[in-house]
């Protein structure tokens, strides 16, 4: 009877994520009443509520299962993934960061429009922040199809369908208010439920005499990618991609407009640098554990549900189904976590541009979000998680990063050279992940194809500055007041 009971404990688990969350939802309806509180929050989130909450949606599939089933798949190759996630809040703190958030813009296309004052850019923008949330969340509904095939006898479509099903009702309800707590929530939640099994693990391996210990050296037979050669190529194009492409991020770049200033803004990034690193060490360290008691040549679906496995590979009966239980649990507030951020995204851009920014225009938005990736993900193979989020991050770094960091940074920025740099950087990166995804990986200009970020984003920056510099128009005439916004902190008057 107890095993029995421990053998539907991922269900139950994964339910209590959802009916946490659907409370949490629930609460914030009390509290948002205004357009500023479905957008941003009314600008009043703490350092530490929006660092947790940022963490929690960009901890995405890719991160809880992705991350340990690259180091399942290919040895050390894997570990570059969370320093290139870490190396792009880096950059999104020094660059970006304080300037954006004195911007007063609800959503990226906003902070394009008061920057260049052109309704066909802004509205280009708009276009690629929804390609980029449809295409980020469709990895997210892969996971969850791949989790409840993993942990349960139930059709892998229903975990797709609970992730709407839950997040739709969050957004709904209470938009940015709701979501900033749930996420801040899932965050720990995700945290906890990789912890405590590494954790038992460890002590496993580590503290019983009787327990021998698996080769662990395996892990390393692929190299770090820095020995020359393509693996040195793929290692540099990963990291260029996963530290650019968060500049173009708009689910998390919005999470920044919810802060009350610029100074909270960075305090908010450097708390957040603190939660990644803490949050990464788990897969890293499961993965390494996994790819050790794994057999040789684990690749795909079977990687990317490694983790999941891993509990009941090492223990049997009641706690390793008790601690598979906990980390599906947390792999589906991963799922519902980033989904929540992507869908106020969108929900934002659509309800801006097409309803004029009303309440009622943003949960029509919430609508539009989740039905197009819904749509996409049931009618697509899985790609492995890690790789099919590195494919969007190359995408944004080469459409959205360059308007970004340069209409912050370079005055000499024009309406079109901004738009030609979007659409040939979209175009460029869009066309090479397509192409390459159809080649054999040992055919020739495959790796370049399937690598693109070392060449596709600094064409995209080279072809915005030559068209803005010699190309036809000026800046705009507000380009000097608007950069003073964006640089100058407000004066803080004293009170008697």
């Amino acid at each position: 009877m107890t095993t029995d009971i421990s053998a539907h404990a991922p269900l139950v688990v994964v339910g209590i994520v959802c009916v946490v969350t659907w409370m949490i939802s629930a609460h914030g309806l009390s509290f948002s009443r205004s357009t500023s509180d479905f957008y941003v929050a009314s600008r009043r989130v703490s350092p530490w509520l929006n660092a947790s909450a940022i963490a929690g949606e960009y901890l995405s599939a890719a991160s809880f299962l992705g991350v340990a089933g690259l180091i399942v798949a290919n040895g050390t190759h894997g570990l570059w993934f969370p320093v290139g996630y870490t190396a792009g809040f880096l950059t999104l703190l020094v660059f970006v960061a304080a300037p954006l958030r004195r911007s007063g813009a609800y959503t990226i296309p906003d902070f394009v429009h008061l920057r260049f004052r052109s309704e066909q850019l802004r509205r280009l923008t708009a276009m690629i922040v929804v390609l980029t949330g449809w295409l980020y969340i469709v990895p997210q509904l892969h996971g969850a199809s791949l989790a409840m095939s993993a942990v349960s006898q139930i059709p892998g479509w229903v975990g797709p369908v609970l992730v709407v099903a839950v997040v739709l009702p969050t957004v709904l309800s209470g938009g940015m208010r709701s979501v900033t707590i749930a996420q801040a929530v899932q965050y720990w939640l995700k945290f906890t439920a990789l912890l405590v099994p590494t954790i038992f693990i460890v002590l496993h391996f580590g503290a019983l005499d009787s327990v021998d210990l698996p080769d662990f050296s395996a892990v390393w037979s692929a190299g770090v990618g820095l020995d020359g050669g393509p693996g040195l190529y793929r290692t540099v194009s990963l990291v260029f991609a996963l530290m650019l492409g968060t500049l173009g991020l708009s689910h998390v770049l919005v999470r920044f407009y919810t802060n009350p200033d610029g100074t909270t803004a960075r305090r908010t990034t450097l708390r957040l640098l603190g939660l990644l690193p803490l949050f990464y060490i788990l897969p890293v360290i499961l993965g390494v554990i996994a790819r050790a008691v794994s057999p040789d040549g684990v690749t795909g679906r079977a990687s990317d549900i490694a983790i999941l496995d891993l509990p009941s590979t090492i223990f049997s009966g009641v706690l390793g189904d008790l601690l598979t239980a906990l980390v599906a649990g947390g792999a589906f507030a991963a799922f519902l976590s980033t989904a929540s951020g992507l869908v106020v995204s969108i929900s934002g851009v659509v309800s801006q541009e097409f309803f004029r920014g009303t309440v009622g225009g943003f949960r029509i938005g919430a609508l539009i979000a989740v039905a197009v990736p819904l749509l996409i993900g049931t009618v697509t193979s899985e790609l492995a998680l890690a790789g099919a989020v590195a494919m969007v991050f190359t995408f944004t770094a080469s459409s959205l990063a360059p308007v970004v960091l340069l209409g912050i940074w370079w005055r000499g920025i024009t309406v079109v050279g901004a738009m030609t740099g979007m659409i040939c950087g979209a175009l460029l990166s869009l066309a090479a992940l397509v192409l390459g995804l159809g080649m054999d990986d040992a055919a020739p200009g495959a790796l370049l194809l399937t690598y693109p970020a070392v060449w596709c984003i600094p064409a995209a920056f080279l072809i915005t500055v030559l068209v803005s510099r010699w190309g036809p128009g000026t800046p705009p005439k507000s380009t000097d007041a608007v950069l003073a916004l964006l640089h100058i902190p407000p004066v803080r008057r004293k009170t008697s």
